[in-house]
């Protein structure tokens, strides 16, 4: 099984890396980035940028920086565990006094970022988000694909993770760094770049096969091999080997 896809532009953000040079620097020699996500989201209304966490307001400024400006455009939010932060904080906050702020529930939510997003740009496509733990950036792939087929003729996906904080961190299934990105996708057409994600059950791999990695989440080392060289990777997550290529 698989799918193709173009992708027509890109933006990402991570601690220390922000322009599309230090992004391609990286690709050559990745590493984990560390420290806090950092963006300033100028184009969000302050009050609504107030709203968002730093994981939100990086995954905001990397769907802004990428968005197509036709208010048109179907977006697809990928991320295994979304706001984790907030929402740990407003569970102790109710174990602690059997209150929980309403503001504080609403943009817990999986969908919130996506919500904040799309009504600060007063864009009237369709909106989705989906989490499938470390696999999140190849079902985010997925549901881009299915709009495209339904006739959408580009896509934008955002990516975006933040370690797990506190307790939930005993929960980790992959390395874990902060990081956001966005791919505008669009449908693949022979005799022209593009990529394709062909997945089967990892039970069905060969045990002994080598599989590509650098010791980095799974939807980091996605972008990675989009922004490489590289003519293929083959990674496993969720119980999945998932394979990218490159076709010129």
């Amino acid at each position: 099984m698989g799918v193709r896809f173009a992708i027509v532009d890109w933006t990402a953000l991570a601690p220390g890396l922000a322009a599309r040079t230090d992004w391609q620097a990286w690709s050559r020699a990745p590493q984990r980035p560390e420290g806090a996500l950092e963006a300033k989201l100028d184009a969000m209304p302050a009050m609504q940028r107030r709203r968002l966490n730093p994981l939100g307001r990086a995954a905001a400024q990397a769907a802004w920086d990428c968005h197509s400006p036709d208010g048109q455009t179907p977006v697809v939010f990928a991320s295994g565990y979304g706001d984790a932060q907030r929402c740990l904080q407003l569970l102790k906050e109710f174990a602690a006094s059997g209150e929980a702020s309403p503001t504080d529930f609403a943009l817990s939510v999986h969908n919130a970022i996506g919500a904040m997003y799309s009504i600060a740009r007063g864009d009237g496509a369709s909106y989705s988000s989906v989490a499938a733990g470390a696999a999140s950036a190849a079902a985010g792939v997925l549901e881009a694909c299915a709009l495209l087929a339904q006739g959408a003729s580009e896509v934008l996906l955002v990516c975006y993770e933040s370690p797990l904080p506190g307790e939930y961190g005993a929960f980790e299934r992959e390395p874990q760094c902060p990081y956001a990105w966005a791919w505008r996708i669009a449908p693949a057409q022979d005799g022209r770049p593009h990529f394709s994600l062909a997945w089967t059950d990892a039970a069905d791999a060969d045990s002994k096969e080598a599989v590509d990695g650098d010791g980095l989440p799974f939807g980091l080392e996605s972008l990675r091999f989009a922004i490489s060289s590289d003519a293929q990777l083959c990674a496993r997550a969720e119980g999945t080997r998932w394979t990218w290529s490159r076709h010129a």
